[in-house]
């Protein structure tokens, strides 16, 4: 004798009256892309039909499919990025079944190569992607062919202009390094002396224009502070470290440092080791907990922050809207407001 168990409809049961396989059905009743509308209307019809379920879930999956939506972030130490990961994660986990589906990705830091791949490999489920682009022919030829594919991408923190991304959510990179420079040589006062800057890479496009801005800057108005040149630490603490020391070493004028990229201290460190906190003139991005105890310590001067809260929900705003509305915003950049964070301002914990 069958128990009430064994009469009740499958999914297997559904994708046989519709015709269709196994997978198709799971699609449909978890609103992933690539399934034709009439395909999803005769799914939800048999799944109605069957018993599978009742009119009015019926309805609310037949109506428009919130977008699923990956962020692609670079793997490493950053503790910024890993912040913003973490908050996307959050999200993620703790919204409801008719929010964005949402879902974040850690690759290869500063390798053009795993990004390129990570674009392509997602675009195979996400209606959209966010990622922190590296300016690399790789990466423009797959950005290339997943919007091709109908792929909706927005480049976060740092941007890659190109005609198949629709916006850039982040700071304006330039004016963030304008901003450092000027915050530098105020601390300075009227010392001269020699500034270091260290960065995460050059491959990433917020690095170099946070460069461009410093130096303009300084070449503008404060040509007694000489640049000692970049060093490239990779977001990498122990890096940074190891950069700092030589720094100090080689020039016994150093009165300032910019921390282009992230993992401050490291160079916190270098700075205490050496007795020189305080002395040296400290800016940097991101304010996390290591910059915030960097700032409460006196090592830093001052944090240079985008609210990664903005970030996400600017970038959810984005892929919320139709293609053809956002695709249509003006010069398609949403540069975030920009805070400078001192030891006396610095926000209560979240």
């Amino acid at each position: 004798m069958s128990s009430d168990a064994d009469s009740l409809p499958s999914m297997s049961d559904v994708a046989q009256a519709a015709h269709v396989s196994l997978a198709t059905v799971d699609r449909v009743l978890n609103r992933r892309k690539g399934v034709k509308p009439r395909t999803v209307e005769r799914v939800l019809n048999a799944a109605v039909d069957l018993g599978y379920m009742e009119q009015t879930e019926r309805e609310r999956l037949s109506g428009p499919r919130p977008p699923n939506v990956a962020f692609l972030l670079p793997k490493g130490a950053n503790p910024y990025l890993r912040l913003l990961g973490d908050k996307v994660r959050q999200i993620a986990e703790t919204g409801s079944r008719d929010d964005v589906p949402l879902r974040c990705f850690f690759i290869e830091s500063f390798d053009a190569t795993a990004l390129a791949r990570a674009l392509r490999h997602h675009a195979r489920w996400a209606d959209g992607i966010a990622f922190m682009a590296i300016d690399h022919p790789l990466v423009r030829e797959a950005a290339e062919e997943v919007s091709a594919g109908g792929t909706r991408l927005v480049t976060i923190v740092s941007d890659l202009p190109h005609p198949g991304r629709e916006a850039y959510v982040g700071l304006d990179n330039q004016a963030a390094g304008r901003t450092a420079a000027l915050l530098l040589a105020r601390f300075c006062g009227r010392r001269d002396g020699s500034i270091a800057l260290v960065a995460g890479s050059r491959n990433y496009r917020a690095h170099a224009e946070r460069e461009m801005g410093f130096l303009s800057l300084l070449e503008e108005s404060h040509p007694a502070l000489r640049v000692v040149g970049m060093r490239e630490g990779h977001d990498d603490r122990n890096e940074n470290y190891r950069h700092t020391l030589s720094l100090l070493d080689q020039n016994p004028d150093l009165v300032g440092i910019y921390n282009v990229g992230g993992s401050s201290d490291g160079i916190g460190r270098a700075l205490r080791e050496r007795e020189r906190s305080g002395d040296i003139v400290f800016i940097g991005h991101g304010m996390t907990a290591d910059t915030r105890r960097l700032l409460i310590d006196g090592v830093m001067d001052a944090v240079i922050n985008s609210d990664p809260d903005q970030i996400i929900a600017q970038t959810l705003t984005r892929f919320s809207q139709a293609a053809e509305l956002s695709s249509k915003s003006d010069a398609r950049q949403f540069p975030l407001s920009m805070e400078v964070i001192f030891r006396e301002n610095i926000p209560p914990r979240q």
